[in-house]
């Protein structure tokens, strides 16, 4: 069979409210897909071929031969993703979706797909492929237990994003390719916005480090030199196993030749880490932490209507350890919790200035289907609409607690514009 894998385009902030793209930068060619796809493609078996169409920069190329289409589809390319899928079964191809929108709202998914992978797609997508070659697809296809990671054999193919970086990149953006990498899943926090523990479970799993290691030999070869961002799906917990598992990695990672871009962790998490954890990721060349605020405690008290000043000037010295370790702080600063009042955009500045932030961003909170935040606000009916295209952190998509929707949206826009005025804030790409 012939597989193709299709990325559903979906808005940016920028194209949600574009006088964003007024102050702040964006690159040409927007990020790499889904890891999903690299690892889905890696576990294909040889017989079959695969290729990749990326919806934000080419078309999906309806009238193509193609057996199987698999589109992984994240809450704001849903709507964008049906469409897909309806013009490829209009042309008799059978269409499988996955990844966290297909997985926590299974029911909005069904109806437009042939079959959906439900949770983690590696053990699974082998008997899919059987049955599709059968013409004896299943409506669900979902594993029965929790999957043990040392069982990955596969490295994702990462050369269908290099390709694209290739086809679609500038020299400048050439020269900062950012793969994405997991080297865990799951966690055993509940934050409120997070749809990790419900996709992934509540445990923390670690891949083995030699299959991470392949992931930065993969990532190795010849042209400019390639970074790995160790995305939000990973959870480094200030916990012995992980660190322990950190430091492995490195063993086995140091020299390769992919550095390390970023790697996303709470604030807290940064006061609290053990010097061994920065030795880490400076042998692994690490650019910056993507430190995110707003769901640990310490943020709690931080930003809210009656801030802490003790709280406050932890956060500061969360961004300063950062700096002091030799790393850039970039800084994801949400906004929309019912803790707050108005007082919110003023807290947000004065903490940027205060802190020295210079690379930021400034996400509306988001109630992502599956979320504690979402059951709870729709159980007080405070979810405005299920429009997905604007579930993507720059739409007010409920009813806030301690002002209207459109105070949140105009104090979103004004934090960005103040930030961003200053040229000097944009030393680090910027996405919008």
């Amino acid at each position: 069979m012939h597989i193709r894998f299709v990325y559903p385009r979906f808005d940016r902030p920028g194209d949600s409210n574009p006088e964003l793209r007024e102050f702040v930068c964006a690159d040409s060619y927007c990020g790499t897909p889904s890891l999903a796809i690299a690892i889905l493609a890696g576990v294909t078996p040889e017989h079959h071929s695969v290729d990749l169409r990326d919806d934000r920069v080419e078309p999906p190329g309806f009238d193509d031969p193609a057996d199987l289409v698999a589109i992984p589809i994240f809450t704001p390319a849903a709507t964008r993703a049906f469409e897909i899928a309806r013009e490829f079964r209009s042309r008799g191809v059978k269409v499988v979706a996955g990844g966290v929108f297909s997985s926590l709202m299974p029911d909005e998914v069904a109806p437009h797909v042939d079959a959906l992978v439900v949770g983690e797609g590696e053990p699974v997508w082998p008997r899919l492929l059987d049955d599709a070659e059968r013409d004896c697809l299943q409506p669900v296809y979902q594993y029965d237990s929790v999957w043990d990671l040392a069982q990955v054999r596969h490295t994702p193919r990462y050369d269908l994003y290099l390709d694209k970086f290739a086809q679609f990149g500038d020299a400048d953006q050439v020269a900062h390719l950012d793969l994405p990498l997991q080297i865990s899943r799951g966690c055993p926090l509940t934050c409120d916005d997070c749809v990790i523990p419900p996709y992934m479970g509540g445990r923390v799993r670690l891949f083995p480090p030699e299959w991470v290691a392949s992931c930065f030999q993969a990532l190795a070869g010849p042209g400019p030199r390639r970074g790995v961002c160790l995305t939000e799906d990973i959870s480094i917990l200030p916990m012995p196993s992980v660190i322990k598992h950190l430091q492995r990695v490195v063993e086995l990672c140091e020299g390769i030749g992919p550095r390390v871009s970023y790697i996303g962790v709470s604030p807290q998490f940064v006061l609290q880490a053990k010097p061994a954890f920065f030795d880490a990721l400076r042998r692994l060349d690490t650019l910056q932490l993507y430190l995110v605020f707003g769901f640990d405690p310490m943020s709690h008290r931080a930003f809210n209507a009656s801030p802490d000043p003790r709280a406050q000037a932890n956060a500061v010295a969360a961004v300063q350890r950062t700096y002091d370790e030799g790393l850039h702080a970039y800084c994801s600063l949400s906004m929309g919790h019912d803790r707050e009042d108005e007082s919110a955009f003023d807290q947000i500045h004065e903490f940027i200035v205060k802190a020295n932030v210079k690379g930021a961003e400034f996400p509306i909170l988001t109630p992502y289907p599956g979320t504690p935040m979402w059951g709870r606000l729709l159980e007080e009916d405070r979810i405005l609409h299920r429009d997905w295209s604007r579930y993507n952190d720059a739409n007010v998509v409920f009813k806030p607690a301690g002002y209207s929707p459109e105070r949140l949206l105009q104090g979103y826009l004004d934090v960005w514009r103040e930030h961003y005025k200053d040229a000097r804030r944009t030393e680090l790409p910027i996405q919008v």
